[in-house]
């Protein structure tokens, strides 16, 4: 598995957490306001991870696969999205875990 996810070059990085093992946790930065939360997470190994951002009130699973790489990018355009906050994850010791958690424009549908 290689290091956690880029962003792309119109995004900002607001955390980072490097290959992790199980479950974990990770805080990052405040943003701008109307700023959208870009939250990317890469994972191997066979099992389910969830991730929880609470700031949002965000939560999703990723499943991971064993010998298989996994990429997700999630972003969201909601009040609050510009806060700084933590990201928990819930993962069985088996799976290794990278994220990168961004700022950028909200999605065209949120845009005001």
């Amino acid at each position: 598995m290689t290091g956690p996810p880029e962003l792309d070059g119109s995004e900002r990085m607001a955390g980072r957490q490097p290959e992790t093992r199980g479950s974990a946790g990770f805080s990052y930065a405040k943003g701008s306001a109307g700023d959208a939360l870009i939250v990317a997470v890469r994972c191997q190994g066979a099992g389910t991870m969830k991730v929880e951002v609470k700031t949002v009130n965000v939560s999703f699973p990723l499943e991971c696969l064993a010998g298989e790489t996994t990429t997700t990018y999630h972003q969201v355009g909601v009040p609050g999205a510009e806060k700084p906050g933590t990201v928990s994850v819930t993962a069985p010791s088996g799976v290794r875990w990278s994220m990168t958690i961004g700022r950028g424009e909200p999605p065209a549908e949120g845009r005001r």
